[in-house]
C-alpha cells in the first residue's frame, strides 16, 4: 500500500503524523514503528484514499483530509 502512496496520515491518539512519503523518506523503521500499534498489528483503520495513506483514528485529522460531512 505504501508503494503508491505520497502521503501518510497516522492517527496516535490525539497525536497526529503526516508524512509526505516523496519528501521526508522515512526508513522501514520509522514507517512500522508509526503504523503499528501496541500489539504489534497494523492500527485501524487504515484506508487508502488515491495516493493518501490514513492509518488509525482521530476526527480532527478525518475531518482535515475528507472535510467535514
Amino acid at each position: 500500500m505504501l508503494g503508491a502512496a505520497t502521503d501518510l496520515y497516522v492517527a496516535k491518539g490525539k497525536k497526529v503524523v503526516h508524512l509526505n512519503l516523496k519528501k521526508d523518506k522515512p526508513t522501514s523503521e520509522e514507517l512500522l514503528k508509526l503504523a503499528l500499534g501496541p500489539t504489534g498489528n497494523l492500527r485501524a483503520p487504515t484506508l487508502r484514499i488515491g495516493k493518501k495513506l490514513v492509518v488509525g483514528f482521530n476526527e480532527e485529522m478525518y475531518e482535515s483530509i475528507f472535510g467535514k460531512g
